[in-house]
Formats: C-alpha cells, sequence, structure tokens
C-alpha cells in the first residue's frame, strides 16, 4: 500500500469544556483506502455513549467522504489519529462550539516523522466567565510539509483573516441554545404569506392571517384605555396644559393626572433618562397602588421600573445563575421567556410539570420530587418560578396552594419569582387574583423572611399596552449588599422609557369612584375582560368539539393550551419531514387557514403528548370564522391521517 502516514493531534482540554462532537473530512477516499480514526482519551464516551474508562480506545473505520463522531468527553488528553491514502483529511473537534483540526497530506511510503509545529491557543469562552485555556500542539508530519489550520476558535482570527467572519460557528453558543418558540418558525412562515397575499391577492385559500399565536391585543384591534391615553398625550406634550381648548377634549382628572405626573419628573421631561429604579413620585404611586391592592404596605425602594415584565426576568437571572451548575424550577409548560434567559444566562432549567388532569395544577409533590432529582446531579436549585394566572395554560391559583408554595421556598431557601403579569384577566366567579406578595404577608412573614420578586406589565390585563413596554419588578427579602447589586445591574442600562413608568403608575392608580373618567374608564375596562371571557368559553367548546382534542378551562390569563392526541400516521408523517408533531399539525393549520397558533413543544409538555398555544384575543366578531376554519381543517387533517 502506497502514501500513507500517520498525523497524530494531543489537545489537553481543561475542567470544565465538553467535547460536544467530532467529525473527519476526507476526499479522494474509495473502498481500497486504508482510513480510520482512533479517538484515545483518558475519559472520553464511546459512540454508544458508554465510558471506556482509563486508556482505552474508540475506532471507527470508514470509507465514506463525511463521517460524523458523536459523543461526549469531559477530561483528558484527547489524541485523533487518522491514516489515508492518496488524499487529505481534515480532524476537527468541537469545545462548547469551538473547533481545532490539523490537515492530514498524503505522503510517499510510511517514512520517518519530519517537522514538529506547536501553537499555544488561549480561547476565552466568554468575557465575564472564567478563562479556559486550550493547548494544541505537535502536528506530527512526514516529507510532505505539513498544513495545519486551527478552525472556528477565537485565537484562529488572529492567524487566519478570513476566520474573523461572524458565523453561527463564531457566536456565543448560548445563543444558539436559546429559543423563542412565540416567534419562532410558524411566525415566520405567516409573514411570508402575509407578503404573498399582499403582492399577490388570492394566492392562497385565505384572505387574512389570524394571529393567535401571542398576547398582542392591540394588534388584533383591541383599543387603548381613553384615560391611559389621554394621560400619556398631556405628559408628553405640556404645553396643551395651558391650551383653553384641552378642557373641552380632555377629562378633567386626566388633566389633574398629568399635572401630578409633571410635577415629579425632572425637569417635566419626559424625553430625558430618569433614575435608573425608575421615578421617584411614579415608584411611590406604584407602591400606593400595591398597597391599596394587597392591604398591606409597599416600599418605594423595592420597586424597579423596566421596559415590561421581561428585562425584570433576565435581571433576575443574570443576578441568580453563576454557571450550568444552578438551576431554576420552571412550569411545564411555561412561558418560553423562561427557557431562554436561562439559556442565554448559562444556567439549567429545572422542569416541574403542571398536572393537565387536574386543570394544570400544582402540586407540591412535584416540585420536592425536581428538586431532589436536580440536587443529586449537583444542581444548586436558586429560585422557582409561578405564573399565575398561568401562560399558556389559563390557570389561576387557589390561595391554599399559594401558601403551600411559599412554605416550600422558605423551606427549602429559594427565591420565589412570580410572574403576576395577567393578575386582570380572571374570567370565572369562583376564583380571584391573590398576590404572593399578599399571600406571604397573610401568613406572617416579613420583608427578610421570604425571597421574593414580583413581575408586573402594561402589556396584558384589559390595558394590553405591549408597545409601550412599561413593567416593574417588586423584590423583598434580599439584603441591602445584594440590593446594590440589582441597582448597579438597573444602571447599566441607565433607566427604561419614562412613558412606560407613566403608564404603570396609572395602570396600579386607575380612576376612582368619584373621578369624572370612572365610568368611562370602569365601562372600558368590563367591556374588554367580558369579551375576553366570551372568546375564551367560545374557543374552549370548539376545541373540545374536535376528534381527539381535549382543552382545559381559561381561567385566567389570555391562552387555550389543548391537548391533541394526533394519529400515528400524522406522527410518522411530522417524523419524516423533521418536525415535532404538534409543529407539523400548526404548520398545515397555517397554511390551510391562515391561522397562527405556537406548537406547543416551544413552551415544553410532558413526553409523549402534543398541544397547541392559541389565544382568545382576535376579535369577536372574527371568533366564529377562525372556529370554522379550524373545525373544517382538523376534520380534513383528521381524515386524510387516520389510522
Amino acid at each position: 500500500m502506497t502514501g500513507m502516514q500517520d498525523t497524530i493531534v494531543f489537545v489537553s482540554i481543561t475542567n470544565g469544556w465538553k467535547i460536544t462532537h467530532r467529525q473527519l473530512q476526507c476526499d479522494g477516499l474509495t473502498e481500497q483506502a486504508d482510513h480510520q480514526l482512533k479517538l484515545q482519551t483518558g475519559y472520553v464516551a464511546c459512540a454508544d455513549h458508554q465510558n471506556p474508562g482509563l486508556g482505552r480506545q474508540c475506532t471507527k473505520s470508514c470509507t465514506s467522504a463525511d463521517t460524523t463522531f458523536d459523543s461526549v468527553g469531559v477530561l483528558g488528553t484527547l489524541i485523533l489519529s487518522g491514516k489515508s491514502n492518496n488524499s487529505w483529511c481534515r480532524l476537527f473537534v468541537w469545545f462548547d462550539g469551538y473547533s481545532v483540526g490539523g490537515t492530514l497530506t498524503s505522503g510517499r511510503g510510511i517514512g520517518g516523522r519530519a517537522s514538529v509545529r506547536r501553537a499555544v491557543l488561549k480561547m476565552r469562552r466568554f468575557a465575564t466567565e472564567r478563562v479556559k485555556r486550550l493547548l494544541f500542539g505537535s502536528l506530527l508530519a512526514s516529507r510532505s510539509p505539513p498544513s495545519a489550520s486551527l478552525c472556528s476558535s477565537p485565537a484562529a482570527a488572529a492567524m487566519d483573516p478570513a476566520a474573523g467572519v461572524v458565523t453561527v460557528d463564531t457566536i456565543n453558543p448560548k445563543v444558539l441554545k436559546c429559543e423563542y418558540a412565540v416567534r419562532g418558525e410558524i411566525v415566520s412562515h405567516a409573514q411570508r404569506l402575509q407578503q404573498e397575499l399582499q403582492n399577490k391577492p388570492g394566492s392562497h385559500p385565505f384572505d387574512e392571517i389570524l394571529y393567535c399565536n401571542i398576547g398582542n391585543p392591540q394588534s388584533l384591534g383591541q383599543q387603548p384605555v381613553t384615560f391611559f391615553r389621554e394621560v400619556l398625550a398631556l405628559c408628553d406634550h405640556p404645553p396643551l396644559l395651558d391650551k383653553s381648548e384641552t378642557h373641552a377634549l380632555f377629562s378633567a382628572d386626566a388633566i389633574a393626572r398629568a399635572w401630578q405626573i409633571l410635577d415629579v419628573i425632572p425637569g417635566r421631561a419626559t424625553g430625558a433618562y430618569s433614575h435608573s429604579q425608575g421615578i421617584k413620585g411614579l415608584r411611590d404611586a406604584i407602591a400606593a397602588g400595591i398597597a391599596d391592592r394587597d392591604g398591606f404596605p409597599t416600599n418605594p425602594d423595592d420597586i424597579f421600573l423596566t421596559d415590561g415584565a421581561s428585562p425584570a426576568v433576565h435581571m433576575m437571572m443574570q443576578l441568580l445563575i453563576r454557571s450550568e451548575k444552578d438551576g431554576i424550577l420552571c412550569p411545564i409548560p411555561q412561558y418560553p421567556l423562561y427557557s431562554a434567559s436561562i439559556a442565554l444566562h448559562g444556567g439549567s432549567l429545572v422542569p416541574y410539570y403542571l398536572d393537565e388532569s387536574t386543570g394544570w395544577g400544582l402540586e407540591i409533590s412535584e416540585l420536592k420530587k425536581q428538586l431532589e432529582d436536580a440536587r443529586s446531579k449537583g444542581i444548586t436549585v436558586r429560585a422557582l418560578v409561578v405564573i399565575n394566572p398561568g401562560n399558556p395554560t389559563g390557570q389561576v391559583l387557589a390561595e391554599e396552594n399559594q401558601r403551600e408554595i411559599v412554605n416550600f421556598c422558605k423551606n427549602e431557601g429559594l427565591v420565589l419569582l412570580a410572574d403576576e403579569v395577567y393578575q386582570e384577566n380572571i374570567y370565572v366567579d369562583d376564583k380571584k387574583f391573590n398576590s404572593f406578595k399578599k399571600i406571604t404577608r397573610s401568613m406572617g412573614y416579613g420583608d427578610d423572611d421570604v425571597p421574593l420578586v414580583s413581575f408586573q406589565s402594561v402589556s396584558k390585563g384589559y390595558y394590553g399596552e405591549c408597545g409601550k413596554r412599561g413593567g416593574y419588578m417588586e423584590i423583598t427579602g434580599f439584603n441591602a449588599e445584594v440590593r446594590e447589586q440589582i441597582y448597579k445591574v438597573a444602571s447599566v442600562n441607565l433607566c427604561s422609557n419614562v412613558s412606560g413608568q407613566i403608564l404603570a403608575s396609572l395602570v396600579m392608580n386607575p380612576p376612582k369612584v368619584g373621578d369624572e373618567s370612572y365610568e368611562s374608564f370602569n365601562a372600558e375596562k368590563n367591556g374588554i375582560l367580558s369579551t375576553l371571557a366570551r372568546r375564551a368559553k367560545a374557543l374552549e367548546d370548539a376545541f373540545n368539539s374536535l376528534e381527539g382534542v381535549t382543552c382545559n378551562k381559561a381561567e385566567g390569563a389570555m391562552y387555550l393550551f389543548p391537548c391533541l392526541r394526533l394519529p400515528q400516521k400524522a406522527i410518522a408523517a411530522a417524523k419524516a419531514v423533521n418536525a415535532a408533531p404538534d409543529g407539523f399539525y400548526a404548520r398545515r393549520l397555517l397554511d390551510a387557514t391562515g391561522i397562527v397558533v405556537v406548537p406547543g413543544s416551544g413552551f415544553g409538555q410532558v413526553p409523549g403528548t402534543w398541544h397547541v398555544r392559541c389565544t382568545i384575543l382576535p376579535q369577536e366578531d372574527k371568533i366564529p370564522a377562525i372556529i370554522s376554519r379550524l373545525k373544517a381543517f382538523h376534520e380534513a387533517f383528521t381524515e386524510e391521517f387516520r389510522d
């Protein structure tokens, strides 16, 4: 046999680096070529994912042009050796998204080994995390001058100008890991269809896209609350307050509220930066609103105004997560903000499953089971996320259940992260919203007893001001040193937008009995909530009328999360196109009807079950058309894939 050589790459792996995969690429191989890749480490998994132990080898022969080896390795020295016959091969090994490799070139005869090259690479995994050093050296070649390349590592960019281009292989792998299904592939496809309908009307079997994928009320026709918008308009253009005709156009209490707000804004400038925690006078107003809601006092210094609730969630994940060994208990199904935020900040999501058979109940026994399981794996669980009312599940927690949750967090030393952005969206007479702040205080716990972070937003409720990006978090149970760090993180972002701050203060302090706007405000509020309740009931009944579909009642929030019992043929068809079965269903529904729903797989679900999330937000006069399209599609889909 001619033209054969060995090339060995020695890689010292620092503790904590993970080998995600390896790849061997070759050109010109034939069936007769003597070619193999040997993997030898101190500890590395073979192709069957079993640990062979110290000093053992995994050997795989191939004759194809591209062979991928999947395994996970942790610590030791990795030796890659390859043999090629009248060809070249490249060996690559990936470490958490980075790769190193060498090129094998053929020579004449088996010959002796010639030159040695050594390179020391300093690879920084992330600027804010520990530096991990990867030593790469010793490319041994025969008579031909060796050609070595280092691919996809930060150090390689300095050696190879072409490697400086940003690609998906060189960006932060945490970004690749994070997903947000609410605006995922289904929605992107819907936007393409919408553009096609605009460019070529009649090109699809529907004339409009009906977005039932996201809680964005005003995009679907909900009107803003008059009082809130009047105050915002006056605050954003104070000269209106000096005009005589303003009193004919705006209510007296809106004018008075605008003056009150402007008086607490430095320079009456809504276009200026504010205090990083939010304007003090607006935090005072929000604190008063929380105290009025709960019956317990609130400290304005506990409130951090944010651009909606999402930045507040990110801020807390940034604070709590130190490494992948820190975990956050999250409900499954969950709002994908949480899984995405945990992934971006490098933590571990610890799932606890809501019980669909009991109306998406939250069982303490399930929390304990998942907590113990995570701890047995070496994960330090830092916090528990509770979404009440539920998203995407729509349940409203009973007061006794909330007390159990508070005691669980107290006993286990967990921060309670209470997502309460749907607190105004309650549609059943036998349930009401109770904040976790109210529950903890009613149990006799003080400010320092249970670390609690409560999130609120102007995007939901009856107001639906998503685009104004207003919200806040109230933090209690954190010591002064930690609060300083939270404030520091808030300061990095300078401040939230002032219009959103104003709106948050209005949401927590709407017109009261005796105010000029009270009756009209109350009519608008009740009108919005009552129509949402009717829409929820109509869609719930429609889903339950479909073959193989069951849907729990939407007690609150803005969504239904029906369970789909799909035929095996449909599941097989989904697998054939590399799609989740509920994603396959949602895509077919969109293509046939223009209705946009989100696959349940984007929220998490019990393995082997399939769901979709559907909002109740399309205007009431469109609900009958949605139901008729949905029924026609589901009947056709079921017949097409009937087992």
